[in-house]
């Protein structure tokens, strides 16, 4: 196993499962900053939103975000998905309902509104620390 590997591994058992990241936009010049509900596969977050938030507002504007997590630091492209009942959605939606599960089914998600969507962040790049090891990630180029 290479270090991105090993890396992408961690950041699998970390963050495959649903987890609180903050993720920064930029909107009317300035940063802000919230907490989503993640989930992390093949290099991306994804998170279960609404279209018309101002996150997601930012994020068609400006698209580049920071995302920071469990010992984690990093930064990618955000970008609308698209609705989660499309099917290109459909198997990351399998997952993010199982992971989301909790809370999920529990009135907190209209599936059945086109506004409901899928904001995926491309991680382009990212610090990571695990057991005293520090891995700096290119996503991009899948190294360390």
């Amino acid at each position: 196993m290479n270090n991105y590997e090993e890396a992408n591994q961690i950041m699998t058992e970390r963050f495959g499962r649903d987890s609180v990241i903050s993720v920064a936009t930029i909107g009317d010049d300035r940063p802000h900053v919230r907490n989503v509900d993640g989930y992390y596969h093949d290099g991306a977050f994804y998170a279960v939103t609404y279209a018309l938030s101002n996150k997601m507002t930012q994020i068609e504007s400006h698209p580049e975000v920071a995302v920071c997590g469990e010992w984690f630091v990093g930064h990618g492209i955000g970008e609308n998905a698209g609705w989660v009942g499309d099917e290109k959605n459909a198997a990351i939606m399998i997952k993010l309902r199982q992971a989301f599960d909790a809370w999920y089914s529990k009135g907190h998600v209209d599936e059945s509104d086109r506004n409901t969507c899928v904001l995926r962040v491309r991680l382009t790049d990212g610090t990571l620390f695990n057991q005293g090891t520090r891995y700096d990630i290119d996503f991009v180029n899948k190294s360390v």
